[in-house]
């Protein structure tokens, strides 16, 4: 069942649903105009958003940002009818996606291009019930490289390319007067092209972004927002990691003996699953 929130004055909140890899959606009401960040990944899961927000009052969206072109993020983008903003690389890749007749071959053939995956294939069966003949795709109108602000009256929005291993257009969004930042998917492991993974450089640097901007409340699209001393204790842990990973490279039993030190763990104990998976991750991503 969908869940819906308002986490602030400002923000509301469509929360991620995994049943069919629905991503959080988020709309930011200022005095003059709405921006919705992301747009769902069907007319289905835009429209329930959209009758949430007509609900609550909330000034109907201006505009919109796409935080990356993957499809549970863009696929609803045509049911909004609206500016989209998204940074050049998510612009490319979906003006192709808008020239495909979306059908069983066409995920297969994706599936081989490493394009997307056997999961993705199954959470768009169930998202579309079978239907893909119902994928309307459509690319943005504003396109951006680095950095573009969005002034919604008494609030702005500062857009930024930051790249990463889950998508190489991610982008943030961050709400400067409510000390917000939406992460979109940045920080996760690529999903597509192989094994899963991460390399150290690309993590770190993305975390020394995340860092940078002194966020009260942080937001990731497939998890729930949550403050700036939760989000620091979580990530420190895959900072610790991907830091033992540069000092140790392919030793593994020389990361997991230091991991249990930083972590301080008695040995006793098995390492958490989530570490465990990461530790893979920053392996695969060595192999590169």
């Amino acid at each position: 069942m969908s869940e819906f929130e308002r986490i602030s004055d400002h923000i509301y909140v469509m929360h991620a649903e995994h049943t069919t890899d629905r991503p959080l959606l988020a709309a930011v009401a200022g005095s003059s105009r709405t921006l919705l960040i992301d747009g769902g990944n069907s007319a289905v899961h835009a429209a329930a958003f959209r009758e949430y927000l007509e609900k609550e009052g909330v000034r109907a969206p201006d505009m919109m940002v796409l935080t990356h072109h993957h499809w549970d993020h863009s696929f609803g983008l045509a049911e909004w009818s609206l500016p989209t903003i998204a940074q050049r690389q998510t612009a490319n890749i979906l003006r192709n996606f808008s020239e495909l007749e979306w059908n069983g071959e066409t995920l297969e053939r994706l599936i081989a291009e490493g394009v997307i995956s056997e999961r993705t294939k199954a959470d768009m069966l169930a998202e579309y019930e079978g239907d893909l003949s119902r994928i309307r795709v459509e690319g943005p109108n504003i396109v951006f490289e680095r950095f573009i602000d969005v002034e919604l009256g008494d609030l702005t929005c500062e857009i930024r390319y930051v790249g990463g291993d889950h998508s190489a257009d991610s982008c943030v969004v961050y709400v400067k007067e409510e000390g917000t930042l939406f992460l979109g998917d940045a920080l996760a492991p690529s999903v597509y092209g192989g094994p899963m993974k991460y390399t150290t450089g690309k993590f770190l640097a993305l975390l020394d972004t995340v860092f940078a901007y002194g966020a009260n409340v942080l937001v990731e699209s497939h998890g729930r927002p949550v403050s700036r001393e939760a989000f620091y204790n979580d990530v420190r842990r895959y900072e610790q990691l991907a830091r033992l990973v540069l000092r140790h490279g392919r030793d593994r039993e020389a990361v997991e003996r230091d991991l249990y030190t930083e972590l301080e763990l008695p040995e006793t104990e098995a390492l958490p699953n989530d570490m465990t998976e990461a530790i893979t991750y920053f392996m695969n991503g060595l192999e590169q």
